[in-house]
């Protein structure tokens, strides 16, 4: 019966590539707040924070059953390029920003004010 040496292997060859890229408190604040706007609203109802390689991302839905209307996405400075928020309606990229107050910028609603002539 033969036995199985150990083989040693560097552990960095088992980490992913990306680290793990998160929101920070601030821009929680930000998204959350926008969330709870339009749950008053009454046109979201549910939300999820997910983590995959090398961005953060924040999705609402209209019903928790449905797919994300939207999605804040959050992701990771390269050599290449820095960080970016992107806003995503499906597929589609709606906005990409290098920072998150000009990404949600898209969801500001322009409300314009008509008066009325007596008549």
């Amino acid at each position: 019966m033969s036995r199985k040496s150990a083989t040693v292997v560097a552990l960095g060859d088992f980490r992913t590539r990306y680290r793990t890229l998160y929101f920070t408190r601030l821009e929680l604040n930000q998204l959350l707040c926008l969330y709870a706007r339009h749950v008053a609203r009454g046109e979201w109802r549910d939300y999820a924070i997910d983590h995959r390689d090398g961005m953060a991302l924040f999705s609402v839905f209209r019903h928790t059953h449905e797919a994300p209307v939207y999605s804040i996405i959050k992701t990771a400075p390269s050599a290449a390029r820095p960080a970016e928020f992107i806003v995503q309606g499906g597929r589609q990229r709606l906005r990409v920003s290098r920072s998150l107050a000009e990404a949600l910028e898209f969801f500001q609603t322009r409300l314009s004010l008509v008066v009325a002539e007596p008549g």
